[in-house]
């Protein structure tokens, strides 16, 4: 098994814990940044320092980037050599209702949290060709919920490429999503309000890192499941918790 896992935007919050949680694990782990150079060099160097029988490596590539995306897979073969595992992390996320959207809003998003992941995928296989794909969606793939339309059409259509790709790619490569749900306060927002948007789904509590690190686990273990979708979101899939005050 190659126990080698290349993490877009494994810099911070998610992405990073996926990278120490993996690297915790045995793993070597290509770090992939686009604009947050030093994050990723400082979790580079404190895994070499916890782990120095292991490789941390960084590489900056734009996902944004049509061109630099075609060249990415490449580069990082000719780099680190082949690797085992792609996680498909990197996203952005911007709001606006479908009415709202602009061009360039659209175009940002789908770039990103969908054609990437989609050109990744199939050079992973083109030139990897054994091993796992994860590709972290969200939550808000169960609704209709416009508010982050274009964030959420790229979602949507991320988790049915995954099937696609499960289908297609078997049985040499595995490929599953992971959802999560109430894990982190959005940039510029504080733990109050994450927990009240907790209180209104099942389990009435912020999941953390935990659910998503646990649900990677268990795909990595089982060798005979692929296509498949982990809900990491205490519940929120399901509706509104009846205790709650709102609906999300």
């Amino acid at each position: 098994m190659n126990k080698t896992a290349l993490i877009t935007g494994a810099s911070k919050r998610i992405g990073k814990s996926l990278a120490e949680h993996l690297a915790a694990n045995g793993w070597n782990i290509i770090i992939h940044y686009n604009s947050s150079g030093k994050h990723a060099r400082e979790l580079a160097s404190a895994l070499n320092e916890r782990y120095p029988d292991r490789q941390f490596k960084v590489i900056k590539t734009d996902l944004s980037n049509t061109n630099e995306v075609e060249k990415f897979t490449k580069t990082v073969l000719e780099k680190f050599g082949k690797f085992g595992l792609l996680i498909n992390n990197a996203s952005v996320f911007d709001p606006g209702y479908v009415s709202e959207t602009s061009s360039s809003l659209l175009n940002s998003q789908l770039n990103v949290n969908l054609k990437a992941p989609f050109l990744l995928m199939r050079d992973f296989k083109k030139y990897c060709g054994h091993g796992n794909i994860i590709n972290i969606v969200d939550t808000r793939i169960t609704t209709n919920k416009s508010n982050y339309a274009a964030y959420t059409v790229t979602k949507k259509a991320l988790w049915e490429l995954t099937k696609m790709a499960a289908l297609e790619f078997a049985p040499g490569i595995r490929v599953n999503a992971i959802a999560p749900g109430a894990t982190l306060a959005p940039i510029g927002k504080g733990e109050e309000y994450l927990n009240n948007l907790a209180k209104k789904i099942p389990m009435q509590k912020p999941g953390g890192f935990d659910p998503i690190l646990k649900s990677l686990d268990y795909i990595l273990a089982n060798s005979h499941l692929t296509g498949q979708l982990m809900f990491a979101d205490g519940g929120e899939n399901l509706g509104t918790s009846p205790w709650g005050e709102n609906k999300l």
